[in-house]
């Protein structure tokens, strides 16, 4: 299958290619390169990449793929919270660009990276399943529920969306992130010997290893068109749905000479839900989704002591997005829309 990622050069991007490689399938990266030079180790090259903004996508660009999985957007709350609109525009807008141009170039398949951020807050302590109602707090969880209403649209007896509500990620990536929950408190942990938790530790979080992401992508892009067009499916494992404070605890266990401490004003997060999984597991039982978070953090602590990370790198702008943005537009590389100053 010839096969397009969009940013490709991300988070879980640069993950995503190795493992559809290894698969067989001829990948080629789209990514404007806003983190160029944010990395913890060096990844596998991509043989074959665009450069480019997917707010410009066209479809003359889009010929010949099979398939797109798209992964491109900004890609946390902090992001999100950066600009409304500009989320929107990126996040939302620009995936419906994408999936028209993919759709009107004859594209088939078009697996878009969604986010088990859109249940918000369920208050009930069950875990929610895909029919449950989408309650987003923030404007990256708005946009990720706009998309999905908007390319269930698209669908088509020759065109299949498909939607992958990832849960939290975390592992160790070529272009680390440490914006996100386990990959966060690890790094605090080595470089402080605290592991710092900004609230009272009770929130529920599902979390997903980046390599089960990519294996997942995998599995929905190899499957029947019928079976996936127009599905939501949660990413992830019913075992690994964590309360921060548990989370917190693997860490301490893991780092060994740290403690723990809870940060900010220790009121509640909003942001509380378990997720239900058994629909991928159902579907694709042959993913091979295996990582644990104990495991992941033994190898995000492993990660960061063999390239030597020290407090400045945790807490500089390299592995934390929306620090890196506001050093580049601080610097005049970008403008305020996130585009070549």
């Amino acid at each position: 299958m010839n096969v397009l990622v969009t940013g490709h050069h991300g988070y879980i991007g640069s993950i995503t290619v190795p493992v559809l490689r290894a698969a067989g399938h001829d990948v080629t990266g789209l990514d404007s390169l806003l983190y160029e030079g944010c990395d913890l180790y060096d990844g596998e090259p991509v043989p074959s990449s665009l450069q480019a903004d997917v707010r410009d996508v066209e479809p003359r660009q889009l010929e010949g793929f099979d398939a797109v999985v798209h992964l491109a957007a900004l890609s946390n709350d902090p992001l999100g919270d950066l600009d409304r609109e500009l989320t929107m525009a990126i996040n939302y807008e620009s995936t419906i660009r994408v999936a028209r141009a993919a759709r009107d170039s004859g594209v088939r398949r078009f697996v878009f990276a969604s986010s088990c951020s859109m249940y918000g807050a369920a208050d009930s302590g069950e875990a929610v399943d895909e029919s449950a109602p989408l309650s987003p707090l923030t404007a990256y969880a708005e946009s990720k529920v706009r998309s999905e209403e908007a390319l269930a649209d698209l669908a088509s007896a020759d065109f299949a969306p498909v939607f992958m509500r990832n849960a939290t990620a975390y592992g160790a990536s070529p272009r680390l992130r440490l914006d996100i929950v386990l990959n966060n408190l690890v790094g605090w942990a080595l470089t402080t010997g605290a592991v710092r938790i900004l609230s009272d530790g009770t929130p529920w979080r599902p979390l997903v290893h980046v390599e089960d992401i990519a294996r997942a992508t995998l599995a929905i892009l190899e499957a029947p068109e019928d079976e996936i067009r127009g599905q939501a499916y949660n990413v992830g494992r019913d075992e690994e749905n964590y309360q921060v404070r548990e989370l917190a605890d693997i860490v301490h266990r893991t780092v060994g000479d740290c403690t723990v401490e809870l940060g900010g004003s220790n009121d509640p997060d909003p942001r509380s839900y378990r997720v239900d999984f058994r629909k991928f597991a159902t579907a694709f039982p042959d993913a091979g989704l295996d990582w644990t978070a104990e495991r992941g953090a033994k190898e995000l602590l492993d990660a960061y002591r063999a390239a030597g990370m020290t407090f400045e790198d945790f807490d500089g702008h390299r592995f934390t997005r929306l620090k890196h943005l506001r050093e580049r537009v601080g610097r005049g590389e970008l403008d305020e829309e996130l585009r070549p100053a």
